[in-house]
């Protein structure tokens, strides 16, 4: 049985258990237990604070964890990364009053800055030779400027709409996060054995997620610079069609592509282009 230790609460939940539901693996949903067993696949959840989680994982309490980069690089625990999730991105920067006119990071010389991650912020200020006070706050750090408390703040930002509902502006990024896979050194080789089948199924999402299927009907005369417009994964399928002249080409694309790509196409004499959404790509 593998242990994966997961964020009890917040974004970084919310998308962790969308993965595992993706990934084909079930949980029990009629309550929330501090540890929850899968239903069809040799794993269990362990939730926890997002700050326990790099050393629980440490320790051996779990095998792997679920961590925003953030908590990883604050908590400096022995444990390796498996691999970057790509979800829950966000960014940790710095941010003053609106009011205040702000030239460069000198700025900070001889100001207070709360903070939740005085480790990240600490190491910053040294590599820039900025000497500042850190004021270690938990929970709600955006109102430690409205409340006399800090005279800045170093937090998480993803939309920036909390920053603009307490009249703060970002100034200073220090760093992107994301949703990382984290494991123990030191794994069993039957726990290493589900955790590749884990990371399979991972991945199998994840190379489905922005793909969109395209079927259409091309001129035959037409299909080496149809090829060229749209390759799939390793090429695109073309079988002949019953109408002489004509065949169908199916092929995986990027939806960030799409629009440009099937006005290409339709240039090119395509016709009848259907699009389907892709649930997971087996590499």
């Amino acid at each position: 049985m593998l242990r994966v230790a997961v964020q009890s609460k917040g974004r970084l939940f919310d998308d962790t258990i969308s993965l595992l539901t993706e990934a084909g693996i079930k949980l029990e949903a009629s309550k929330k237990l501090l540890l929850m067993p899968a239903l069809n696949f040799p794993l269990e959840v362990l939730f926890l604070r997002d700050d326990d989680i790099p050393e629980s994982v440490a320790e051996g309490i779990a095998d792997v964890g679920i961590v925003g980069e953030n908590e990883f690089v604050e908590q400096k625990k022995k444990v390796k990364i498996i691999k970057r999730l790509g979800f829950s991105k966000c960014r940790l920067s710095l941010a003053i009053p609106k009011e205040i006119e702000y030239t460069d990071i000198s700025w900070f010389n001889g100001k207070t800055i709360a903070t939740s991650y005085p480790i990240i912020l600490n190491d910053f200020l040294k590599k820039n030779h900025i000497q500042a006070n850190i004021h270690i706050i938990s929970g709600s750090v955006e109102i430690a400027p409205n409340i006399g408390l800090a005279d800045a703040i170093f937090d998480i930002v993803s939309t920036g709409s909390t920053l603009i509902t307490n009249h703060l502006k970002e100034v200073e990024k220090v760093m992107e996060s994301e949703a990382l896979l984290i494991g123990n050194y030191q794994l069993t080789e039957e726990k290493q054995q589900i955790l590749d089948e884990f990371i399979f199924r991972i991945e199998a999402v994840q190379m489905a997620e922005g793909k969109k299927y395209v079927l259409m009907n091309v001129p035959t005369g037409n299909l080496n610079k149809i090829i060229e417009i749209i390759p799939g994964i390793k090429s695109p399928t073309i079988m002949p069609l019953a109408k002489e002249g004509w065949h169908s080409l199916h092929a995986v694309i990027s939806e960030k592509e799409f629009w440009d790509i099937i006005e290409k196409l339709k240039a090119c004499g395509a016709e009848g282009i259907l699009v389907l959404p892709i649930e997971k790509i087996i590499p």
